[in-house]
C-alpha cells in the first residue's frame, strides 16, 4: 500500500452455549415436546452457525441469545440521553443535532481525529480477506472477535506475553502509513483487536473507557465494511456551556466565538461522531480518558469491521517502571509475525 498522507480534517469475555432444558419425555406431553424441539433443531439447522451461537455472558445479550431466551432481556437499558450532538469534524466542535432543543447550538469536543479514506477499497477488501483466513471468536453482544497482544488481567495489573506472536503481517503497512499523519508521529501499537458487526447478530458495544494502566494515549481505529456511528458519553456531574455553532475552522474563531449563553447538563448529553467506511479515527486527551464511547445497534446496518489499535502507556515506556517488559512487548508486536491468540 503506498502512503496516501492528507491532512485530517480534526478487552471480551469468552464464549459460552446457552443450555437447554431437558425434556421429561415421560410424561404425557413428552413426544409432543421432544416433535416440536426437533422441528426447532431442523429451522435452526437451516441458519447459519455463525448466527446460532452466542457468547454473551451477564447482563449483555444480541439478538441471537433473545430469541432463544424468549421473552424480554433480564436487563434494562440504560435511560436514553436526551440531548443528542454531532461532531463537526470540520471544526472539532459538537453540534446540537437538527430539530433538537439545542439546534444552533455547540461546544468544544477536543481529542477527536478523523482521517477519511485511510485505506483504498483493494486494500479494504484485501485486508478483510486475510482477516477471514483466521478463526473468529464469539464474543459479547452480538460480536466476534480476533486478538493480536498480551494476555491480560486489567483488574490484577498482570499480563503474559505467552503466544503472542506480534501483529499480523497484513497490518506491517497500516501501521507505517498512520505514522506519516500529523498526530500519529511516533505511534507504535503493541496490541491490535479485530472486532466483526452484524446487523444479523445485533451487534453492538456498550460505552466504556478503555484501560489506561497498560494502554497509552492514543487510541486508533480503523473502520472497514460499512460506515457506523460512535456515539460518546459522560457521566460526570455538572454543565457543558454551549456558544452558537461555529461555522469555520477553530484558528478562525480565536476572538470570534459568542460567549456562551446556555448550558446542559453533562449526563444528559450523546455526541455521535460519524464514522465513515475506510476512515481512521484516532482519540487521545478528554475523548480518550473522559467520553465513553459505544457503538449502538442500530447503527449497525451492515457487516462492519472494527480494527483497534492500542500503544503502551508512560509506565511502559522510556524512564517507567515496567521499561524493560514495554520494550519486550514493542519488540513482539513489531516483528508483524502474529496470529490471533
Amino acid at each position: 500500500m503506498e502512503p496516501r498522507p492528507r491532512a485530517p480534517a480534526h478487552p471480551d469475555y469468552n464464549s459460552q452455549r446457552p443450555q437447554r432444558p431437558r425434556l421429561r419425555t415421560g410424561h404425557p406431553y413428552g413426544a409432543m415436546a421432544a416433535a416440536a424441539a426437533a422441528a426447532a433443531a431442523a429451522a435452526a439447522a437451516e441458519v447459519p452457525e455463525v448466527l446460532r451461537e452466542c457468547g454473551c455472558k451477564g447482563i449483555r445479550t444480541c439478538l441471537i441469545c433473545e430469541r432463544q431466551r424468549g421473552g424480554d432481556p433480564p436487563w434494562q437499558l440504560p435511560p436514553a440521553k436526551t440531548h443528542h450532538f454531532i461532531y463537526c469534524s470540520d471544526t472539532g466542535w459538537a453540534v446540537g443535532s437538527e430539530e433538537s432543543d439545542f439546534e444552533g447550538w455547540a461546544f468544544p469536543f477536543p481529542g477527536v481525529m478523523l482521517i477519511e479514506d485511510f485505506v483504498t477499497q483493494e486494500e479494504e477488501a484485501e485486508l478483510v480477506r486475510l482477516m477471514d483466513c483466521d478463526p473468529w471468536k464469539l464474543s459479547q453482544s452480538g460480536r466476534r472477535k480476533q486478538d493480536y497482544g498480551p494476555k491480560v488481567n486489567f483488574r490484577k495489573q498482570k499480563l503474559k506475553t505467552e503466544g503472542f506472536c506480534g501483529l499480523p503481517s497484513f497490518s506491517r503497512e497500516v501501521v507505517r502509513r498512520m505514522g506519516l499523519y500529523p498526530g500519529l508521529e511516533g505511534f507504535q501499537p503493541v496490541e491490535q483487536c479485530n472486532l466483526d458487526y452484524c446487523p444479523e447478530r445485533g451487534s453492538a458495544i456498550d460505552p466504556h473507557l478503555d484501560d489506561a494502566w497498560l494502554w497509552g494515549e492514543r487510541l486508533v481505529s480503523l473502520n472497514l465494511l460499512s460506515p457506523t456511528v460512535l456515539s460518546m458519553c459522560r457521566e460526570a456531574p455538572g454543565s457543558l456551556l454551549l456558544c452558537s455553532a461555529p461555522s469555520a475552522a477553530p484558528e478562525v474563531l480565536v476572538d470570534s466565538v459568542i460567549a456562551p449563553s446556555r448550558s446542559v447538563l453533562c449526563q444528559e448529553v450523546e455526541v455521535a461522531v460519524p464514522l465513515p467506511r475506510r476512515s481512521l479515527l484516532v482519540l487521545r486527551g478528554a475523548a480518550r480518558h473522559q467520553w465513553k464511547h459505544a457503538i449502538h445497534r442500530r447503527h449497525i446496518e451492515a457487516r462492519r469491521v472494527g480494527v483497534t489499535f492500542r500503544e503502551l502507556s508512560a509506565e511502559f515506556g522510556p524512564g517507567g517502571k515496567q521499561q524493560e517488559l514495554g520494550q519486550e512487548l514493542l519488540r513482539i508486536a513489531l516483528s508483524f509475525q502474529g496470529r490471533p491468540v
